[in-house]
């Protein structure tokens, strides 16, 4: 256990020892000069030692004074240097949260271009789908789906959520045509029971139709149920723009219903109080500028804010 004088003891002396003035020791710590002769007093009640006497235009150290003085500089020196260290390393590192499909398949992709306007900024991405807790974890800014109101967060709307049925052309061949929600329902579904499904149905203004999901494949993550329909082993609902090139190649076909949009969206979040961080703003700027250059070739509406 240390057995250390109270801190702010100390900085008002190691002030005033450099400054050889009260006054000035105060206008460097936005103290009053009461309160700095105050906590020297305490100090000096805590070694037992005078260790400023006054002179004519301020004060000087004392023996005690001038033994201690130079040791606790050379600590602060120390300390300052220790976090000087920590904010270049904080600010020369950008960590970016996002879901494992938004990371993967839109982001990562179109990241290097952002690296190259920022070359001595080191980036590193952290695919997850739980929600970060900016107070808890070493995350700086986190691409969140949802409403875009979080308290303590600025929030900027980067895209909307899409969804659309796809199968394997395997998958189709092998079935009846689908023809309505009751068919594609009756089917073979992957993560069946989700909560998509739903939000799906009512965008096809079909809640009354009942729902009653087999028992099949559930699945954590859009990359991984891709994987499953590509193999035939259901209908599932995916976001179309994450898997352009895969449709493009038909390894993915459309079973039913054109694309809907989930009422909640992608959106760029961080702590109001860092918004006005460099690499914070690089990076709004860079995201904001991408996602307004993919909308203006988008021709189903997926950066059209709702």
């Amino acid at each position: 256990m240390r057995h250390l004088p109270p801190l702010a003891a100390v900085r008002a002396f190691e002030a005033a020892a450099r400054h050889g003035h009260f006054t000035r020791a105060a206008e460097e710590l936005g103290m009053t000069q009461a309160a700095v002769s105050y906590q020297v007093r305490l100090l000096e009640d805590r070694v037992g030692h005078k260790l400023f006497f006054r002179t004519g235009g301020g004060v000087k150290l004392t023996d005690v004074g001038a033994r201690i003085a130079p040791l606790l500089s050379g600590a602060f020196d120390t300390m300052e240097e220790a976090f000087r260290t920590v904010r270049q390393e904080t600010e020369s590192v950008l960590t970016i949260s996002c879901t494992v499909s938004f990371a993967s398949n839109w982001l990562a992709p179109r990241l290097g271009a952002f690296q190259v306007t920022r070359p001595s900024l080191a980036v590193r991405l952290q695919s997850q789908n739980h929600i970060v807790d900016f107070a808890r974890e070493d995350v700086d800014v986190a691409v969140r789906v949802g409403h875009g109101e979080w308290p303590g967060l600025t929030a900027h709307f980067v895209m909307r959520d899409a969804l659309r049925a796809f199968a394997s052309p395997a998958f189709i061949a092998a079935h009846p045509p689908i023809e309505s929600i009751d068919d594609v329902l009756r089917l073979p579904r992957i993560s069946a029971g989700d909560e998509w499904w739903s939000i799906w149905r009512d965008c096809f203004d079909a809640a009354h139709i009942e729902d009653r999901p087999s028992p099949g494949l559930r699945l954590d993550s859009q990359i991984m149920e891709v994987q499953a329909i590509m193999a035939g082993h259901g209908i599932g609902l995916l976001n179309p723009l994450f898997w352009a090139q895969d449709i493009a190649a038909g390894r993915l076909v459309p079973a039913f219903g054109e694309t809907v949009f989930d009422h909640r969206s992608y959106w760029l979040v961080y702590p109001a109080h860092t918004g006005a961080r460099p690499k914070v703003k690089a990076f709004r700027e860079w995201l904001l500028a991408e996602a307004a250059r993919e909308a203006a070739s988008d021709p189903f509406g997926n950066y059209e804010r709702p």
